[in-house]
Formats: structure tokens, sequence, C-alpha cells
């Protein structure tokens, strides 16, 4: 079955850095496009970051371009996001998941790894 599992998070002050990862199994890990999509409290969860499936093309949302990178290894079947110049209002659990291509919302997730960026 298809299995994601999240690591990195914690906590960091404002202007730091962290580097989340993805490990993936149960599926063709470069068949698929994933994403990472991120949820505070009280908001809906909105997307991050995905990469096509072959790692040609990423796709940002304006809120962290220039500041998070989105990266894959299709041969250990991970994903990484470096999240670099964290602002408190970068804190939220992040969430990988699985796409059929970088337009296209998840249908698989792991269970989330939560990033706080407080002083």
């Amino acid at each position: 079955q298809v299995q994601l599992v999240e690591s990195g998070g914690g906590l960091v002050q404002p202007g730091g850095s962290l580097r989340l990862s993805c490990a993936a199994s149960g599926f063709t890990f470069n068949a698929y496009a994933m994403a990472w999509y991120r949820q505070a409290p009280g908001k809906e969860r909105e997307p991050v970051a995905s990469i096509s499936s072959l790692g040609v093309e990423t796709k940002y949302s304006d809120s962290v371009k220039g500041r998070f990178t989105i990266s894959r290894d299709n041969a250990k079947r991970t994903m990484h996001l470096e999240m670099n110049s964290l602002k408190p209002e970068d804190t939220a659990a992040y969430y990988c998941g699985r796409s059929s291509g970088v337009e296209i919302k998840p249908n698989y997730w792991g269970q989330g790894t939560q990033v706080t960026v407080s002083s």
C-alpha cells in the first residue's frame, strides 16, 4: 500500500532553516508527481511546492518562492523540502503528498511533520 513518511520538522528561530524529508513506499515512485502542503491551526491545507515525476518541473506558492526548494531522489524514493529564511507565518504541519501532476492535488498523504518558527 502507498506509504509516505515525513521527517525533519521542529522548532526554529525566524530566519533559520530546516530540511524536510518524505520517504515513499508501496508504489512506483518515479511515475508520480509529489508535493508538499501545509496546514496551520484553523486554516485550510494549502499547497507549498510540487515536483514532477522526473524532477524536471517544479512549482511554488508565492509565499515561499525564493526561500524554499523542493527536490527528489528517485533512486532513494525520497523527496525533500529545503526551507530557508523561515518566518513565523511558515508555522504549520507540513504534509507530503502523491499526485498525478504538479497542478493536481494529491490523493495520498503522509501523517505530517510540525514546523514551528518562533523566537
